[in-house]
């Protein structure tokens, strides 16, 4: 249950960056979403791996039911892996505005009227 908040919150978090760059808000969404369920995949699996090595009952023993610190740290993994991507995606849409021709004639019409004065 906890996760679908997470996802809904990773979504409207992208979705807002999105509308800050004047980017497609679904398609960052679901990033943020393919992000968030990979991480949390790989971090399954590779815990499931684990507890497969160290015991050959473990898969008998599992309990899917409430919280452990296995899902509490996947979660927290899982947040921090979005939030490096938005960062990542911050820093690209910010790189890409600076490059637009628009923000450079603007430039050129500033120093114009900073030689004048």
């Amino acid at each position: 249950m906890l996760s679908i908040f997470i996802l809904i919150g990773a979504y409207r978090y992208y979705a807002r960056l999105a509308e800050k760059f004047g980017k497609v808000k679904w398609q960052l969404g679901l990033l943020a979403i393919g992000v968030y369920l990979g991480t949390q995949i790989v971090l399954g699996m590779s815990y499931g791996v684990y507890l497969a090595s160290t015991d050959p009952n473990a898969a008998n023993n599992m309990n899917y039911t409430g919280f452990s610190a296995a899902n509490l740290v996947g979660w927290l993994i899982s947040l921090l892996a979005v939030w490096g991507v938005y960062l990542l995606l911050e820093q690209k849409y910010s790189k890409e505005n600076l490059k637009k021709p628009s923000i450079e004639i603007q430039k050129i019409g500033e120093a114009s009227e900073d030689s004048q004065k």
